[in-house]
């Protein structure tokens, strides 16, 4: 069974295919975290140690004992005011403002099923995942505060999910001031912390510290997961790789802010937590209110960093993504953005669409500029309302003519936001997120609309409906492009509220327009990868990955990127050289290796200015990425070499039952007479013979696997190699 408890041992144990977690109750109704690692049996309560270690580590009152301090015992939940001068998971002051609780055992129940949070996304257990819950309450008898616990199980997938729900019992108001949702107290272990990290156009760069004394951190201020921060964080040993070495991973499943700490204690003991950013957030609870603390997906693996990608990308491919796009291939789309910018009529797309057909491609999207007044980003945002003399008629005139060439149709909408240039804006000013007597903090000339507040949502609702509903898009682009700076609602009873209430109105109406358009598929984007995380991709099944498409710079995002989310959900277009973000030119070639090997493939330029020959090449990699597409989306993947430093980047995509792979690899440097160039592929069948398709000669998989592929000697820049195998029954 996932769930089990041992009255004697007083054990909660929680068991997947490969691993183990067990806490523990102990004598004074603590809940000490025992253990995660590999999959073992029976107690484990003897990793915990007890000795006297000064005063300066205080334990309980009714605890008469100097060998027992909660400073120092490893903790599912550890909260301030109980003598733990570690980072707590749990803040809370009560009606007098004085800070502090005491959280105890209450009770547990183990029951089937995954857990839900409602209004919040999460992940679900599918047909087969044989899923089980615990919940465990603890309780403040002083504050009549309690905080359940969730713990999700999915076995076969080796992951473990984590929520908290705080309620208020009591007779007085208590605000929580911080709130993590998963805390992973290590005993013991040499580690290195891994975050991904980086800014607007170079999204999530690995960055990997060793973990010493002291705390580090890493998160979101921005009201959105951001594009400096993911919240994505693993903890390794120090000499862990790819393939060896124990690795703790916790994702989380929200797209607001967010804080991810690690710390290293006075023993030498280790802190993993993450959750909801503390900036800004206060959050009173009346007698009778909670809230609920987001999901956290953690997964173990005792070989190394790949093993856990694959955990994870397993988990947000089959039980994070929803709907008939999760398992179905993706358009090959060209975005209009890079070919017209805002200088388009309808009848200019239509030639734009006409091309693309010739060229194989499913869809044309329509970016930016579509709607009201919007010639330029200064204006218009917030008044989705078709430019009908722009367009020659209505987006659905638009829809039929793009149709009857042959492509399917998408536009780009931005509904958070708002221009002070608009109709919205001038009828409801007090809707934007904005500080009386303040002047506002503008992004990109626009400001954020409060969805905290139901009537705004109801407005951007039924504005969508009034476009969509006229039928024929296939497709919506979800943009949203500055962060939160002016926090103050006119309806919030406290301002500490707005950004998580915030989050909740963005969950509730992208989950409307869901239901409604069960068959849109809707794309997420954040200037880019700007909110590229686990909540969204429970309402959107891909994400514009970075608004950089430059091939050279796409290696290294889409590296990092792999290490928590699958290549299916991650946009990936070829783009016009030179680069207009960097200036620089890659070959088309290369360029379409990097996107086709990235995720949803599709193209960001203008077709209508592209030589026979590029036109020829196009087609040409439309029709591999037909043959291909399965493996990217469904495939294991592997990081065969770190983009960054590598002078071959190159990764690999195996099918789940070792049939088939494809091997991709791009020459990033080239030095005089320079050395041949080996490519070592993983996860093929030991023992196998595996086909090249493209010429048929047979290999070994030992041997690909041990010394591996040579790529061409000599090489050139920007070189690119995609071979697929077939395995030979």
């Amino acid at each position: 069974m996932p769930l089990s408890y041992d009255p004697a041992a007083r054990t909660l144990t929680i068991s997947t295919d490969g691993t183990t977690y067990q806490m523990k109750i102990d004598e004074h109704g603590y809940l000490l975290h025992l253990y995660y690692g590999a999959r073992a049996e029976g107690d484990l309560s003897y990793l915990v140690t007890y000795c006297d270690r000064s005063g300066m580590c205080g334990c309980p009152h009714d605890v008469a004992d100097r060998t027992y301090s909660l400073d120092v015992l490893p903790q599912e939940l550890p909260f301030q005011g109980s003598g733990d001068m570690r980072s707590p998971a749990l803040l809370v002051r009560d009606a007098e403002g004085t800070f502090g609780c005491d959280l105890r055992y209450r009770s547990h129940e183990i029951r089937p099923g995954k857990y839900a949070l409602p209004g919040l996304p999460a992940v679900y257990a599918g047909e087969g995942d044989d899923a089980e819950t615990l919940s465990v309450t603890l309780a403040d008898e002083r504050l009549g505060l309690e905080v359940e616990l969730l713990y999700g199980v999915l076995p076969r997938l080796d992951v473990i999910t984590r929520a908290a729900v705080v309620r208020n019992n009591g007779t007085g108001r208590v605000t929580v001031e911080k709130l993590q949702s998963a805390c992973l107290d290590l005993v013991t272990g040499d580690l290195d912390v891994i975050t991904f990290d980086g800014r607007h156009a170079m999204e999530r760069r690995p960055t990997r510290r060793h973990l010493l004394n002291g705390s580090l951190s890493v998160g979101s201020r921005r009201g959105m997961s951001s594009n400096q921060y993911n919240p994505l964080m693993i903890a390794c040993d120090h000499a862990a790789t790819e393939t060896s070495g124990r690795c703790w991973s916790m994702s989380f499943v929200y797209s607001g802010g967010f804080l991810a700490e690690a710390e290293r204690d006075q023993f030498d003991q280790s802190r993993i937590q993450m959750g909801l950013d503390d900036d800004l957030f206060s959050y009173p609870l009346e007698p009778g209110e909670k809230i609920v603390a987001p999901e956290v997906i953690m997964t173990y693996s005792g070989a190394g960093l790949e093993r856990v990608s694959h955990n994870l990308h397993r988990c947000i491919r089959r039980n994070v993504c929803r709907g008939p796009w999760r398992d179905a291939p993706r358009p090959i789309l060209i975005n209009s953005w890079e070919a017209c910018y805002f200088d388009f009529t309808g009848d200019k797309l239509v030639e734009l669409a006409k091309k693309a057909a010739e060229l194989g491609l499913d869809m044309l999207v329509m970016d930016d500029g579509w709607f009201g007044a919007r010639s330029d980003d200064h204006r218009g945002l917030g008044d989705w309302k078709p430019n009908m003399a722009k367009l020659g008629g209505t987006v659905a005139d638009l829809a039929r003519r793009v149709n009857e060439v042959g492509l399917g149709f998408g536009i780009w909408v931005e509904p958070e936001m708002v221009n002070e240039d608009s109709d919205l804006f001038r009828a409801h000013p007090d809707w934007a997120l904005t500080v009386p007597g303040k002047e506002p903090v503008l992004g990109r000339d626009q400001l954020v609309l409060d969805l905290s507040r139901p009537e705004v949502r109801d407005n951007l609702f039924e504005q969508l409906c009034a476009v969509l509903d006229q039928g024929g898009i296939d497709y919506v682009k979800w943009d949203y492009n500055r962060s939160i700076v002016d926090v103050y609602s006119r309806t919030a009873s406290d301002q500490g509220k707005v950004l998580y209430d915030y989050m909740l109105g963005l969950y509730d109406l992208l989950e409307r327009v869901r239901s409604r358009y069960p068959e849109l598929l809707i794309e997420g984007c954040s200037a880019g990868g700007g909110r590229f995380d686990a909540g969204m991709l429970y309402y959107t099944p891909q994400i514009w990955t970075s608004d950089n498409t430059d091939a050279r710079n796409r290696l290294e995002i889409q590296y990092g990127t792999s290490f928590g989310y699958p290549c299916s959900a991650m946009g990936a277009h070829v783009s016009a050289c030179p680069n207009e973000i960097t200036g620089r030119t890659v070959p088309l070639g290369a360029r379409g290796t990097v996107a086709m090997g990235g995720g949803a493939f599709g193209y960001e330029l203008d077709l209508m200015e592209l030589n026979d020959r590029a036109c020829e090449l196009i087609k040409s990699q439309v029709k591999t990425y037909r043959t291909i597409e399965h493996l990217v989306r469904e495939g294991l993947f592997y990081r065969l070499t770190d983009p960054k430093d590598a002078t071959v980047a190159a990764w690999e995509f195996v099918a789940e039952d070792g049939s088939e792979a494809l091997v991709c690899a791009v020459v990033t440097r080239v030095d005089g007479y320079g050395l041949a160039n080996y490519v070592v592929p993983r996860g093929l069948t030991p023992g196998a013979r595996y086909s090249m398709v493209s010429n048929g000669d047979v290999y070994s998989a030992d041997a690909l696997m041990d010394m591996g592929l040579p790529v061409s000697v000599p090489a050139t820049p920007y070189e690119s190699f995609m071979y697929r195998f077939e395995r030979v029954d």
